[in-house]
Order: C-alpha cells, then structure tokens, then sequence
C-alpha cells in the first residue's frame, strides 16, 4: 500500500510542480476528457494535453494535503485526497452549473485510484478535480 501511496501523491505532486513529462509516466487512464479540454492538441501529446488542462485550471492541479489509504478493490487501491489551493487553505469544490449546495454538496475529498500495470508497475487512474 505504501508504494501505491508514493505513486499517486508523486503524481499529484508532478502535476503540482509543472512536470507533466514525469506525470505521464505515472498515469494510466483515459485521455479523452484531455482531448475533449481542447480538441485542437495532438491527442497522442499527452504531455500537452495535462500542459493545457492544468495551465488553464480546467483540472485543479494543486498541492496535496493528504491522501488517505481507503480500501482495496481487487488489485487496485483507492485513496481519499484532500488539496490545498495556493493560499494554503482548504480546496472545497463547490455546487456548479447551477445547482445549489443541499442539490450538489460541497466535496473536499476526492477519490482516486491506483492499479497495477504491466508496462509501468502502478499507474495512477484519475485526474484532479474538474472545475467547469
């Protein structure tokens, strides 16, 4: 469970610290929300689609402030992550597009997961909190 823990809060902290070279490597999701940010990149330049979706604060690629081991689905690892935004506060993600807060709750931990892979060992599943 530590190895995973590593892998996914170096990730996160990649992501942070504008390394998108490094955090693909650790990643092993989808890409079509990325290309779907912006159609006009390259869909195979991942390091350009995580450049555009963090530059462009579409994903909220900011400093971990905790992840928490929660359970063991199969083979893979599921976290609870908790972000800071830059004033060192907590990263609440409020209700959107309309909805209210009893409609759509304010959400501060954030789930992730992380699955073996037979090319790179653990690879992160998910991508940072989505802000429309």
């Amino acid at each position: 469970m530590s190895e995973a823990h590593d892998v996914l809060v170096n990730f996160l902290n990649l992501l942070h610290a504008k390394d998108y070279g490094d955090a693909v490597l650790l990643y092993g999701g989808e890409y079509e929300q990325l290309q779907v940010f912006n159609s006009q990149l390259d869909p195979e330049d991942h390091v350009a689609l995580w450049t555009w979706a963090c530059k462009n604060q579409v994903l909220q690629c900011l400093e971990v402030r905790s992840a928490t081991f929660k359970e063991l689905r199969g083979d893979s690892y599921i976290f609870q992550v908790e972000f800071s935004n830059p004033d060192g506060s907590l990263f609440v993600l409020g209700p959107c597009c309309g909805a209210n807060e009893t409609e759509m709750p304010p959400v501060s931990k954030f789930e992730f997961t992380v699955s073996p892979n037979a090319d790179h060992g653990l690879v992160v599943m998910n991508t940072p909190p989505y802000v429309p």
